[in-house]
């Protein structure tokens, strides 16, 4: 497998061979070890060694197989990491959490190399893959390499509204007193109220996951046409609509959004602009702009990251895209706000960020899967796959804890 390829089989990731270099990895472990040294953290090699700014409450992070660990971060630094946890080449110490130990880490992102080193960036980045590419093929293949993976999979670490996406609790209340499945019915009405639907309303959903917006949309007696190129999704999603007796208001469609006819009085569309990818935001943009009727109001659920990281990593293959979202971008607010005002009538007319929310969202996620495992395994997934997954999940749980990341619902109205 070549560093910018996916593997051919997500469930069974190949990480390949340690990479060897003239260094042998001393680089690696040196500005590791000074990066440790500032942040509350431990790190701990098999000779017993711990170092790190971090007390006795801090996360301990544990180096099991240096030699390989510190030639696959060197060798690639934005992929290495989780393909380390992956193999099994470091990992957290027991009585330690893996989104604790990487929240530290997601902080100080922008300074993880330091600035002598950072004019290196393009020599150690990796061009994104040109397999990757959202055309109406490309998509389908990369939508299918993770939504297709297993039903059986996400219904044992969601929440029975099988909703993939941040959920918004409710800040009246302690959120550990709030259910994952009220906090997603929440977050499912706040975008419905936003878009303005209600009895009668001709509702297109770009993204149905697995149905429960479109149900709930029906439910209002709404008309919905609700778009998937997951073919997984798209049987539970018409499975749970018949099953809800609202066959006659929800139209599951195997079908790209790029493909559509019609007019709507409202466009939703939950958390599927980072799968777009940024060649494509004018197309999906535009789409919204020719589909939604006269007087009629969009609403996106979109991850974020700032403008200057969104610009800094536009271009390079990180470890989410090789083995979790193949052909994914995280856009920025700026960017969407650019893309929209110069391809479109519409405009970002409000924004509710609630990053915060995600974390929480993941955290339940995770911990989910973690006590679901021997049922998840059962249906074929090895040790490596779930390590990824682990890794995954707490990798974006940092992100969303320190700020990095966030998510917000994003109102679309046409200037008068």
């Amino acid at each position: 497998m070549t560093a910018a390829s996916a593997p051919a089989d997500p469930t069974r990731p190949d990480l390949g061979a340690v990479p060897v270099r003239p260094t042998r990895g001393w680089l690696a472990k040196a500005l590791v070890r000074r990066l440790v040294d500032r942040l509350p953290i431990r790190l701990r090699t098999p000779d017993g060694t711990v170092v790190g700014a971090g007390d006795g409450t801090s996360p301990l992070l544990e180096v099991r197989d240096p030699d390989a660990f510190w030639r696959r971060l060197e060798a690639h630094p934005k992929i290495g990491l989780g393909e380390g946890y992956m193999a099994g080449e470091w990992g957290v110490a027991t009585g330690s959490d893996l989104g604790d130990a990487l929240t530290p880490f997601a902080a100080i992102v922008p300074d993880l190399v330091p600035r002598p080193l950072q004019a290196f960036r393009r020599v150690v980045d990796i061009a994104l893959p040109a397999v990757h590419r959202n055309t109406l093929e490309g998509s389908r293949a990369n939508i299918a390499a993770h939504y297709d993976l297993s039903n059986d999979l996400f219904a044992h670490f969601l929440d029975p509204t099988m909703t993939y996406s941040s959920a918004l609790f409710d800040p009246a209340r302690p959120w550990s007193e709030q259910s994952l499945s009220d906090a997603q019915q929440r977050k499912v009405d706040a975008v419905l109220d936003a878009a303005g639907v209600t009895e009668g309303t001709r509702v297109l959903e770009i993204g149905t996951g697995w149905g429960e917006l479109a149900l709930r949309a029906a439910a209002r007696g709404a008309h919905v046409v609700s778009l998937t190129l997951s073919a997984e999704q798209a049987a539970l999603a018409r499975e749970r609509v018949r099953a809800a007796g609202l066959h006659d208001l929800v139209d599951i469609r195997l079908q790209d959004y790029r493909e559509v006819e019609g007019s709507f009085d409202a466009i939703v569309s939950v958390e599927m602009i980072e799968a777009v990818g940024e060649e494509y935001w004018p197309s999906y943009f535009a789409a919204i702009d020719r589909l939604l009727a006269p007087g009629g109001t969009a609403c996106i659920q979109a991850i974020l990251m700032s403008h200057d990281r969104f610009l800094a990593t536009r271009n390079s293959f990180g470890w989410i895209q090789k083995y979790i979202f193949p052909g994914g971008l995280i856009p920025s607010l700026t960017a969407i706000r650019e893309v929209s005002t110069r391809h479109t009538s519409l405009r970002v007319s409000n924004v509710h960020a609630f990053g915060p929310h995600y974390a929480e969202t993941l955290r339940r996620w995770r911990r989910r899967f973690d006590e679901q495992w021997p049922a998840i395994t059962a249906l074929g997934f090895d040790e490596t796959f779930r390590r990824m997954w682990e890794f995954y999940l707490a990798y974006c749980e940092a992100g969303f804890r320190t700020g990095y990341l966030d998510v917000a619902h994003l109102t679309l109205t046409r200037q008068p």
